[in-house]
């Protein structure tokens, strides 16, 4: 899957920004795209997973298929043989590196140990007389990349078609699947064309004002961790 030239500026961009202020972030915040021509209902939703003839070994995607079992049992799928499928689930997944610079304000103050920076002992405050100046720091940024597309086993036509891409300091794909999977499936089905964004508490924080908590992991499937039990989406 590419990510097209502004995308990653724009990403580059807010990643910079929320640098600044990291020790603020509570959420896992995941930009969900979604083509559908939906039309299954409950009793029909029996899949089996697919995957191309060099992935048959594939144990990473193995990981990854139970992760994305669990969150489609949230939305009553079954998992079946593949001849007793109704539909096939096939995965496309990825993780790509940039470096972001900031500029970060760095400030002199002459005031002596120990009082520096501690009123009233020293009258400048931690910031010190002096105007800021600046110091280019860099930071790696890690784009992680879900996709789920499902088709008809019967007819081959493609149903549902989404992609989850979020954007941090994670560089691990594995730690970051859970948070795709149940981004990707939220509010299934979604509309065709529908563009929305998912945020997830992260670090186990609790559900923020007006969230929608998503359905609890169903036994069968590897479990969510629990920094992923609830999220909230927004148009």
């Amino acid at each position: 899957m590419n990510i097209d030239r502004w995308t990653r500026r724009i990403a580059l961009l807010f990643v910079a920004l929320t640098a600044l202020l990291s020790g603020c972030t509570t959420y896992v915040t995941t930009q969900v795209t979604a083509f559908s021509a939906w039309s299954g209902s409950d009793a029909t939703r029996t899949y089996a997973f697919t995957r191309r003839d060099d992935q048959q070994n594939n144990l990473e995607l193995s990981a990854y298929e139970r992760i994305v079992a669990n969150e489609l049992a949230v939305h009553s799928f079954r998992e079946v043989a593949r001849n007793d499928a109704r539909y096939l689930v096939e995965l496309a997944y990825g993780i790509r590196s940039d470096i972001v610079t900031v500029a970060e304000p760095v400030y002199y103050n002459p005031w002596p140990g120990p009082y520096w920076g501690r009123r009233p002992f020293d009258p400048w405050g931690p910031w010190g007389p002096f105007p800021a100046t600046y110091v280019n720091q860099s930071y790696p940024v890690f784009t992680h990349l879900l996709g789920v597309r499902i088709t008809e086993r019967a007819s081959g036509n493609e149903v549902y078609n989404v992609t989850a891409r979020n954007f941090g300091g994670e560089s691990s794909l594995v730690r970051a699947m859970p948070y795709l999977a149940r981004s990707a499936l939220a509010d299934f089905p979604l509309a065709n064309g529908a563009v929305h964004t998912v945020k997830i508490p992260a670090g186990g924080a609790g559900p923020g004002v007006n969230e929608v908590s998503l359905p609890a992991a169903t036994p069968g499937g590897a479990s969510a961790p629990a920094a992923a039990s609830g999220a909230k989406a927004g148009q």
